[in-house]
Formats: structure tokens, C-alpha cells, sequence
């Protein structure tokens, strides 16, 4: 009967399995095939091409199954590159949507090529592509410019991260090939910061073929203001005033914005973004050593609709600050990773504390938090809501069975969870056969058991009595690393169970 349906109707009906799956699928027969083709390519599945000429029949394929989305490993100036992104300009060039060249070194003329044949460009990784930057001059011609400025009018992303020689006149030239730009990376660019007055009245004149300056960034924010969704400025050691003076560009409306390791921003740097870009729905503020719970206060006051908020690494954050995360009713995803004075208990109440539904949390990271004690955590997973997908406990070394039974309770719909470093998961915890009452004695007494079961007939195998693993049943992903308590035989009975 499948084999009736139309491609159409086939390829909607695949797009709703895993991507393993969808693989087996496609062996079934011819139509599968053909269909699970389609629904990998409407996924954005990316494929790797490395630069070698085993990659030519391959790329072919792909050209004929309309993939638009790929990255290029290993390019170099060689001719096996040249030959090969020839190819690629032929076969995928004119539906493909997403390029990384990521590390890459490519020619100039090699890379004008490329990007000439794919009109239909939406977003390109140039990060850490030094060679293109290197001399300055890359665009630099009138005639050639233009031409790259038509195939790159519909490009949305553009990602110039760890580019050690890029300056403001190669990035002006780039740039302004770029008309549609929403999403901007600089990354870890050296950019330079000559903090005054003056930066209102610099204009494209005054750019520096030698270095990045924030005055020339500043200009091209306030030229794309209405259209700039998306900034990375993570490890460019942004300073409070170059934050305020970027926050208050007329007609900017940020939707999210990265700030990694910017080690020097300010609790007041931080409240005034919060006032001039209330739309923000992602905020990275990783690393910023510098900021402390007030901070968090003025996150949670200013950015109602935050929905993705990364605190990793804020080692002066306490519990205190954690309160203030029970205003942000929208969140979807929370790292708190290395953070390691908070211990959870105020997280759990924060969680909790409004009435009706609790945030719609998918994603929650506290590891390497080395205060998270099992109290605390027992109070969370509660108020997690049924909405967590995700949950990285990782490094958490003092948390023991009763948090991983009371995750198997509460958290049924888990699809990853990371354990790994948590020394105190026992066998028993696993399988959820209740806690020997005497150590080492009866821990020995289960591990025969349990041997004993593994060797005989599966009927006989023992079954849970209480949480276990057996209750996570749509998880794709288990990190016990380092668990060093647990044995082979409860991870093979585990294993059993799922696979039985």
C-alpha cells in the first residue's frame, strides 16, 4: 500500500522519523528511497565533502538529490580543491543554501567562483578562513564586488568568527555584499576599542586596512539597524561603554546577541541593554566574570520574552541571583553550568513560585555546579515541567541514586541526560531494585545476582521494583562517564531492557 502513496505523501510521512531511521527506510525500496532523499533535504541535513577527487562521484549525487546544505573540510589552494569545488559549484551550486568553509584556505578566485554559482545562498561560515583576509583586498575590485553583492543578495548569515586578519575595509567590502543580513559572528576578532565622542562622527573614510575597530562596526550596525537581528561579540573583550553605545542604536531591535568571555562587562553595562533591547529571546553571557546576581535581577526585570539564557562560568553568582529566573516565563533553555555557588534550592522555588504552568523548560545545564546537592535537586525535578528534553547534571559529584531515581519519576519524556562524573550512581539506582541495606555485603550479594541473572535465561532476569531506567523510554543519549560505582552487568541489563 506504501508503495502507492505519492512521493509527496511519502517523503511528509518519513520527514517525522529520526534521521537512523529514515536512513534504514530508504533501503526498503526504490520510492523509500527517493522519499527519504527528499525528507533529508528538507531537514537541512548538512554533509561533510572532504576535498579529495573520492569526493567527485559523491557529489554528483547529492547534486542530484537537491541537498543544499554543506561543509567542506580540508580546503586548501591544491588543484584536487580547485577540481572539486568546481564540481561542487556545478552540481550544487544552484540550490544550495548553506556553505562552511570553516578553517578552509581557499584562493580569492576560488572562492569568488564558488560563491558566483550559488545564487540562492541564505548562509555562510567564513570562520577562521585567514587566507581570504590575509592580503586586504579581498573585493576589492569595483566590477568583481558587484557581481558577489548580486549572488549574495538573499544571504541572511554570516559567520566571520576567529579571523585573526580581518579589518574594517576587507569587512566593509564583504559586508557590503550583503544587503539582506540579519545574523552577524565576529567571534573572537581582535577588534579594537578607542572609547570617546568621536564615534558618532566616523564615517567609511576613516576605515583601517590593518585593524577591526568597534567606531567601523558601530557605523555598519547603525546602517543595517532595521534589518540586524542576530550578534556574536563573544571573546572580543567588549567593554561597559562599547555595550551601551551599541544597545542604544536608533532602530535596532536584537533578537539574540552573544557576549563569551567578555570579561570586563558590567552589572550596569548589562541593566541598560536589558532597557534599550527588551525583544531579546537569546542572550549568551558565558564567562563574564564580572557579573553577579544583580545582573540576573536585571535580565529577568527587562527581557520578559528571554527564551535562551546561557550564565555559564559566572563563579559569583549565588542562589540569591537565582530567584529572579521565576520571571522568565517564556524560557526554553537555561546553562548554569560552572556555576558553583549555586546549589539549586532557589532555582527549584524560582521554578515553581508562579502560579499556573512552569516555564516551558526543554533544555536545563547545572554541571560541574559543585554545591547541587541531592535536597535541592529533588525539589527541582518537580518543577521542571513535562516539557524538559535535555538535562546535563554532569560533574554534579555529590548528587547519588535518589536524584537519578527521582529523574526517571518525573522526567519520562527525557531524550538526553548526563550523568557523567556522578560517583555515587550505583547498580541498584539503575535498575531500580531498591538499596541494600548492608555494604559492601549486600552490594556483593547483587552484583552475583545480577551476574547470575546475565547468564541465565532472559524470564529469570530481575525486574524493577522501583524508578529505574527502564521508565526513560524516548531517550536517545546517556552519559555515564566516570560513574565509577556502576558495573558492566547493570549497564548490560539496562542495555537488555531497551533493546528487548
Amino acid at each position: 500500500m506504501a508503495e502507492s502513496l505519492p512521493l509527496e505523501m511519502l517523503t511528509y510521512i518519513l520527514s517525522f522519523l529520526p534521521l537512523s531511521d529514515q536512513k534504514e527506510a530508504s533501503l526498503v525500496s526504490r520510492a523509500w528511497y527517493c522519499a527519504s532523499r527528499n525528507a533529508l533535504r528538507e531537514e537541512k541535513v548538512r554533509y561533510n565533502i572532504p576535498m579529495s577527487s573520492a569526493s567527485l562521484p559523491a557529489i554528483k549525487s547529492l547534486g542530484l538529490w537537491g541537498i543544499s546544505c554543506i561543509n567542506l573540510t580540508n580546503l586548501d589552494g591544491s588543484p584536487t580543491s580547485h577540481q572539486v569545488l568546481q564540481s561542487i559549484a556545478y552540481h550544487l551550486g544552484p540550490h544550495l543554501q548553506s556553505l562552511c568553509l570553516s578553517g578552509g584556505s581557499p584562493t580569492e578566485a576560488s572562492f569568488v567562483a564558488l560563491i558566483l554559482s550559488c545564487p540562492a545562498l541564505r548562509s555562510l561560515d567564513l570562520s577562521g578562513c585567514n587566507s581570504l583576509f590575509a592580503s586586504g583586498m579581498l573585493l576589492a575590485q569595483p566590477k568583481m564586488a558587484q557581481q558577489v553583492q548580486q549572488a549574495l543578495s538573499g544571504l541572511r548569515e554570516l559567520n566571520l568568527a576567529g579571523l585573526r586578519d580581518l579589518a574594517d575595509l576587507s569587512f566593509n567590502q564583504l559586508s557590503s555584499c550583503t544587503p539582506s543580513l540579519e545574523r552577524l559572528s565576529l567571534a573572537y576578532c581582535h577588534l579594537t576599542f578607542e572609547l570617546g565622542s568621536a564615534w558618532g562622527s566616523i564615517g567609511p573614510q576613516d576605515s583601517s586596512p590593518s585593524q577591526l575597530s568597534f567606531h567601523n562596526l558601530l557605523r555598519f550596525v547603525k546602517e543595517r539597524a532595521g534589518s540586524l537581528r542576530a550578534l556574536d561579540l563573544s571573546g572580543t573583550g567588549l567593554p561597559p561603554e562599547a555595550l551601551q553605545a551599541l544597545g542604544q542604536v536608533a532602530g535596532l531591535q536584537l533578537q539574540e546577541l552573544s557576549m563569551h568571555s567578555c570579561r570586563d562587562l558590567s552589572t550596569e553595562a548589562v541593566a541598560a541593554l536589558c532597557r534599550q533591547q527588551p525583544g531579546l529571546t537569546s542572550l549568551d553571557l558565558s564567562g563574564c566574570s564580572e557579573l553577579a546576581d544583580r545582573a540576573l535581577l536585571a535580565v529577568s526585570r527587562g527581557l520578559r520574552h528571554l527564551r535562551h539564557l546561557s550564565l555559564r562560568k559566572l563563579r559569583r553568582l549565588t542562589d540569591a541571583g537565582c530567584t529572579a529566573l521565576g520571571g522568565l516565563r517564556e524560557l526554553q533553555s537555561l546553562d548554569m553550568a560552572e556555576c558553583c555557588l549555586v546549589s539549586g534550592q532557589e532555582l527549584a522555588q524560582a521554578l515553581g513560585s508562579v502560579c499556573g504552568a512552569p516555564p516551558p523548560l526543554a533544555s536545563l545545564s547545572l554541571a560541574y555546579c559543585s554545591s547541587l546537592k541531592d535536597t535541592s535537586v529533588l525539589s527541582l525535578i518537580p518543577a521542571l515541567g513535562p516539557s524538559l528534553r535535555v538535562l546535563d547534571l554532569s560533574s554534579c559529584v555529590a548528587l547519588t541514586n535518589r536524584t537519578l531515581q527521582t529523574i526517571c519519576t518525573y522526567l519520562t519524556p527525557l531524550l538526553v541526560l548526563r550523568l557523567a562524573w556522578c560517583k555515587e550512581l550505583r547498580d541498584w539506582g539503575l535498575l531500580g531494585l531498591g538499596e541494600p541495606r548492608e555494604e559492601p555485603a549486600q552490594g556483593a550479594q547483587l552484583h552475583q545476582e545480577l551476574e547470575d541473572h546475565a547468564s541465565g535465561p532472559k524470564d529469570s532476569s530481575p525486574q524493577p521494583q522501583g524508578p529505574s531506567l527502564l521508565m526513560l523510554q524516548a531517550l536517545q543519549e546517556l552519559d555515564l562517564t566516570a560513574c565509577s560505582k556502576l558495573t558492566d552487568t547493570s549497564l548490560a541489563k539496562v542495555w537488555d531492557w531497551w533493546c528487548g
